[in-house]
């Protein structure tokens, strides 16, 4: 199943994209266990809960898509949405300032849990710690500062860390794999990409930095998955982001002897503007790495390479003709969303030809 996926199943989610008919789709991600949550430049959340098989129906148009509206109670934009681990409490991130913590209920009910406060200007992203780390979350926000949250007791969140080292905004979060510890990657408008990672006798976090990883400002940053992390030589885990940035290009690192250093040469560029989101595919130990990245010119590029050391090759999936936002995995690795400011979600798959192929469309 997408979602919490079983390996082998062929399953794609078909939603409902009515309630934003007059906004740009601004974020998109699949959500654990049977859900797609899709995100407009409106105050309204809708998690959409309807699963489709691709093998035995043809694809559902919006009208005929159940979907579960959420109020989520802000004030201003939402920028962001991430589920739990277990699917049962979403996270949104707004420009009021505030996250939005709401547990989601059977026969499409939903409760406001809580309220985080602490940021000074737009929260841009959220982002839900493993479960084997207790009930943590992390935000990022323009005033340049990332918190991690924890639960101290049911619904009852306190403000577990705080890093300011950056100049300016914070763009966006990402959690490594859990194989690795709790470690999270930052990307900010400085141009700098930090790296904090606990000590594991809880005595607080070390930091690294990857200094002008893109020089005129990081827009996101994804983690290697977990299954494609270890070496020809056995299990010893390999650390590797990838990211992308302001000046139009998707570069690797890696972490080499404690120092983070470009794994790609030269850095990745196909796209003609700025790139807006880059997300590392699960592999599922397939003998190839993928990197899906979206753009403001409007292309999204899938990125591949086979072993180590070798070139990575990029291949335009389609040009939208409007601003791509984010592109999102499935846990399967097989299925890629793209959101885009053309007003349309589309779900695409590879065929076994290694073309790639749109399977499902919501037009706004």
């Amino acid at each position: 199943y997408v979602g919490r996926a079983r390996v082998g199943t062929k399953h794609t989610l078909t939603f409902d994209a009515k309630s934003h008919r007059s906004f740009e789709l601004a974020q998109l991600q699949f959500l654990p266990p049977l859900s797609f949550g899709v995100l407009s430049s409106s105050q309204r959340l809708s998690c959409y809960l309807h699963l489709q098989s691709i093998e035995s129906e043809p694809p559902l148009t919006a009208d005929k898509m159940p979907a579960q509206k959420i109020e989520t109670g802000h004030n201003d934009i939402i920028h962001d949405v991430s589920m739990d681990y277990y699917g049962k409490r979403v996270a949104t991130a707004s420009s009021d300032s505030t996250i939005k913590i709401i547990g989601l209920g059977h026969n499409s009910t939903s409760q406001h849990l809580a309220t985080l406060t602490g940021h000074m200007g737009p929260v841009w992203q959220v982002a839900w710690a493993h479960p084997k780390f207790g009930s943590a979350l992390a935000s990022c926000s323009y005033d340049g500062r990332v918190i991690i949250w924890k639960e101290v007791s049911p619904n009852e969140w306190t403000q577990s860390h705080s890093f300011d080292d950056h100049k300016s905004s914070v763009n966006s979060i990402s959690w490594a794999p859990h194989e690795l510890g709790l470690c999270l990657a930052c990307a900010s408008s400085d141009g700098d990409i930090s790296v904090h990672t606990a000590r594991p006798d809880g005595g607080g976090w070390d930091t690294a930095r990857i200094e002008r990883a893109h020089p005129v400002g990081v827009t996101s940053v994804t983690w290697a998955p977990a299954l494609g992390l270890f070496g020809p030589d056995g299990p010893e885990p390999v650390w590797k982001l990838a990211s992308g940035g302001c000046d139009n290009t998707v570069r690797v690192w890696k972490m080499e002897n404690g120092n983070w250093k470009m794994d790609c040469f030269p850095a990745l560029q196909m796209h003609g503007d700025w790139v807006r989101d880059v997300s590392w595919a699960p592999n599922l130990g397939l003998p190839k790495s993928t990197i899906a990245s979206g753009s403001q010119d409007g292309t999204v590029v899938i990125w591949t390479v086979g072993k180590e050391g070798e070139k990575w090759e990029g291949k335009v999936l389609k040009d939208f003709k409007a601003p791509v936002w984010r592109v999102s995995w499935s846990l399967t690795g097989n299925l890629l969303a793209v959101a885009s400011g053309e007003k349309k979600v589309t779900l695409w798959k590879e065929a076994v030809d290694g073309e790639w192929e749109e399977v499902t469309t919501v037009d706004q």
